[in-house]
């Protein structure tokens, strides 16, 4: 298949993995520049750069879709494909390829379109999702529908182990939609648009819980409990769920890096105080609270 993939982090590596079990290799890949990151603002690859690296594949870094761009990629493609990329892509450049560009999108589209959509299914509590391959257009997630998978959920675990779980599933779904859909022999339907909902790009201060919820959580409704753990779940590892404890006159920020939940409502098991080395909360109650 002659196809050029579009991604940038881990779940466009998961997805590239998941094609290349399937002997469906591109040749070009198209990612973010390399950009600071991290404490020390260190120049870092993107994952799917490091991944074209490895795997010998030619790989672009696009600041802009500019003509220089757009002749570089010009030819006789089948299709484009998408996964985590980061970037709205003109329609100059959907339309290059004969059969259009497919997105792997992860949730049951036209629900949680947007930039979040597996941390706010994490954050509804919703137990059905799942994954969807459309044809993309020139709006977010609103092109037609060409094949979905549903996930069914028994408990959530923490935001970077299940996206790495519905990366698998989206690169496994689009290994049998490429060649299907470039021989004609699947089509695609348009969304119910007047059902879809919106998701939000996660900021760091969405992670906040407040300081009384989290020492008090046996005298929290179970409701709200399920709330503040869903938060934990779907915040791991980034941003992280978070709350401010004052020692003294020292305000410390500290992460909640795990938690666990049964019958009896949620349990903080892991912190990582500012500065210090990640504790059980037991160790965190007796060195900082008491």
């Amino acid at each position: 298949m002659n196809f050029i993939f579009f991604g940038t982090d881990s779940f466009s590596v998961k997805v590239l993995e998941e094609l290349n079990k399937n002997g469906l290799l591109p040749k070009i890949v198209v990612t973010a520049p390399d950009r600071p990151a991290g404490r020390g603002n260190k120049i870092q690859k993107p994952d799917v750069k490091i991944w074209a690296e490895k795997n010998e594949i030619k790989c672009l870094q696009p600041e802009r879709f500019d003509e220089d761009f757009i002749k570089e990629i010009e030819g006789d493609w089948d299709i484009f494909a998408l996964a985590s990329y980061g970037r709205i892509i003109p329609d100059i450049v959907l339309n290059i390829p004969k059969k259009g560009t497919l997105n792997v999108h992860p949730s049951l589209l036209p629900k949680y379109r947007g930039a979040s959509p597996i941390e706010s299914a994490m954050l509804a509590d919703d137990k059905e999702t799942g994954v969807t391959i459309m044809l993309m257009d020139a709006k977010m997630d609103h092109g037609p529908i060409v094949l979905q998978e549903k996930v069914i959920i028994n408990e959530w675990t923490q935001k970077d182990i299940f996206e790495s779980e519905m990366a698998e599933i989206g690169g496994s779904l689009l290994s049998k939609v490429i060649p299907l859909w470039i021989s004609g022999e699947i089509n695609a339907e348009h969304q119910n648009h007047s059902i879809a909902s919106f998701t939000l790009k996660i900021t760091k201060a969405d992670g906040l819980i407040e300081s009384a919820d989290i020492l008090n959580i046996s005298e929290l409704s179970i409701k709200k409990q399920r709330d503040i753990f869903l938060k934990i779940q779907a915040f791991n590892p980034w941003p992280s769920a978070f709350f401010f404890f004052k020692k003294d006159s020292e305000v410390v920020r500290v992460k909640i890096t795990e938690a666990s939940w049964s019958d009896n409502g949620l349990s903080i098991n892991k912190v990582l105080p500012a500065g210090k080395n990640e504790m059980s909360w037991e160790n965190f109650e007796n060195g900082f609270i008491k």
